[in-house]
């Protein structure tokens, strides 16, 4: 038995021994009665911007009856907890399965998915596109310096996928049971303890290298193979049935279960998917670029006259303004919101410009930045078949490229001159330094965006400003353009997780349009990975190597 107190309200410098006097008081028992706590959450209350302070849940037992001092104390701050579910035993399932299950793609999903797979014996075989995290780290380290660009290592692409390289934000929209051990995984593997118990709990980058690098090593441990460098360059399919997976045109690996967890990104393979017949449906896409502020500009907008307090870190928003009247007024919002980040050159193809947010755990650079974006309904694309949507996206993204001059270098404009519609000729009287690398070109933005994407972020900042005190400073900056906050395309499944017309094929994460975020992805590469488990029986013990001809695959070229 456990009791479970909510509203504990302290001042944000307070101390342990604080928050040990508030238990008691919660309790009207001395600390001595308490056996063992846990954090639960804590979030910030900053509404009132004169008393910013943390609330806590906290979940204890007594060396007393638990039950006695709730009934005692009859306040609905003071509750017996509720028994946790106990967690299902996963059988195997009685279907044959005769090769071990393949997952294609090392992010969120498809690492979550291998790890429980791992976990029941049934030794995956991961197939990543891109290289290991520390080649991976310095192709992208070497593109931010020079410009020049490994389509298959890069921010999008690589172990851990792209949310690596992200601010590593572990906030989600859904409830699921699984979120629980999602978090858990994280911190064995690395992770700061707090992210168990912070109302928005974040990794950063660098932290994430590190996690993604040990949960590798988990996996070898448990029996799994995982190949880098390895594009899935087609899928056998005979009579609707996956029956192998050719790697790097080159070698074909014997398949009877594929999970296909590729991320937002990987156009190739979406065009690949739909020249062989898998079903793929376009959806709706969001369009935009990265706003930079200074970070004390938003502490001071979130915080008050507490914006400087450590115990605070670097403060966050999420704005929303919804549709207008007219057609062209689009919805606009912040996405991906880096506080203390940088922006970063996020670019997966030849010839195209694409920014992303990151920070690291710290968020220590001094500067906020956020995407500021608009919707874009499957009506703009122009073409009937699932595929413009990521044709639209590359038709923005090479006019940023052009625009920025070459070389990868952004397009960038500073907010007064995007608002008067007049193009930027230097970046004077910005109060920070631009963090986007390989560098920024000083334009006008409104010729790399859809004029009605313009009209609505121009309406955006305004009215952004009202919500966010300093938001609309006309010394804040634009770099453009954004385009991968969410897959261009759904894989649809059925209710047992496989394609709705290729069997044994498993789509799942964000890539798939199943997802949107590390936490939802990896939840849903469990589920995927779960409903395995109970459908097929674990593959035979010992899987002849030959089998798989690894030596005969090398390296994809660009």
């Amino acid at each position: 038995m456990a009791i479970r107190i909510n509203n504990i309200k302290l001042n944000i410098d307070h101390s342990e021994a604080d928050l040990i006097v508030a238990i008691e008081k919660k309790l009207r028992l001395p600390f001595k009665k308490v056996k063992d706590f846990e954090i639960l959450k804590r979030s910030l209350d900053a509404r009132k911007k004169d008393k910013v302070i943390f609330v806590y849940q906290i979940e204890l037992k007594l060396t007393v009856d638990e039950k006695k001092i709730v009934e005692r104390i009859n306040h609905p701050d003071v509750q017996m907890a509720k028994p946790k579910k106990p967690v299902l035993k996963l059988l195997p399932g009685n279907q044959g399965l005769q090769y071990p299950p393949i997952i294609i793609g090392a992010g969120p999903s498809g690492l979550f998915a291998a790890l429980e797979l791992a976990k029941h014996g049934y030794k995956p075989i991961i197939l990543e596109r891109g290289r290991d995290v520390e080649r991976r780290n310095k192709d992208i380290l070497h593109f931010w310096r020079t410009g020049e660009l490994n389509t298959n290592s890069n921010v999008q692409f690589g172990e851990g996928g792209a949310g690596t390289f992200s601010d590593g934000k572990l906030t989600t929209r859904i409830s699921d049971s699984r979120i629980d051990q999602v978090f858990h995984i994280f911190v064995e593997a690395g992770a700061p303890k707090e992210i168990l118990y912070e109302h928005k709990p974040h990794i950063g980058t660098d932290n994430l290298k590190k996690i993604v690098y040990n949960l590798r090593r988990k996996l070898i441990e448990m029996g799994a193979v995982i190949k880098f460098d390895s594009l899935v360059t087609k899928l056998v399919i005979e009579q609707g049935k996956i029956t192998a997976v050719e790697v790097n045109h080159q070698v074909q690996i014997p398949a009877q279960v594929v999970v296909i967890a590729i991320g937002h990104s990987s156009r190739d393979t979406y065009e690949m998917l739909y020249e062989q017949g898998v079903k793929i449906q376009g959806k709706p896409l969001a369009i935009g670029a990265r706003i930079e502020h200074p970070q004390q500009l938003i502490n001071e907008a979130q915080y008050g006259k507490f914006a400087k307090a450590p115990q605070l870190g670097a403060a966050d928003y999420t704005l929303v303004k919804k549709a207008g009247e007219g057609n062209d007024d689009r919805a606009s919002y912040s996405f991906c919101m880096c506080p203390g980040g940088v922006v970063v050159a996020a670019a997966s193809e030849k010839g195209m410009v694409v920014t992303n947010g990151m920070s690291y755990f710290s968020r220590a650079s001094r500067v906020a930045n956020s995407a500021l974006v608009a919707t874009i309904s499957t009506q703009d694309f122009k073409g009937e078949d699932p595929l413009a949507g990521v044709r639209y996206l590359r038709k923005y993204e090479k006019k940023a490229y052009q625009l920025g001059g070459g070389g990868y270098k952004a397009p960038a404009q500073k907010v007064d001159d995007f608002l008067d519609g007049v193009a930027s000729n230097d970046l004077e009287n910005i109060p920070f330094r631009p963090t986007y690398r390989p560098g920024i070109t000083p334009t006008d933005l409104h010729l790399t965006l859809p004029d009605f994407v313009s009209e609505s972020l121009e309406k955006a900042i305004v009215e952004f400003g009202k919500k966010l005190k300093g938001y609309d400073t006309r010394n804040a900056l634009l770099t453009g353009i954004e385009t991968r906050t969410s897959a261009p395309v759904r894989i649809p499944r059925k209710e047992d997780f496989q394609s709705e017309n290729i069997e044994g094929l498993y789509p799942a994460g964000e890539g798939a349009g199943y997802a949107g975020g590390i936490v939802s992805a990896a939840v849903d590469g469990i589920r995927v990975a779960e409903h395995l488990i109970q459908t097929y029986q674990r593959p035979r013990e010992e899987v002849e190597e030959e089998l798989f001809k690894w030596e005969n695959i090398s390296e994809q070229t660009e």
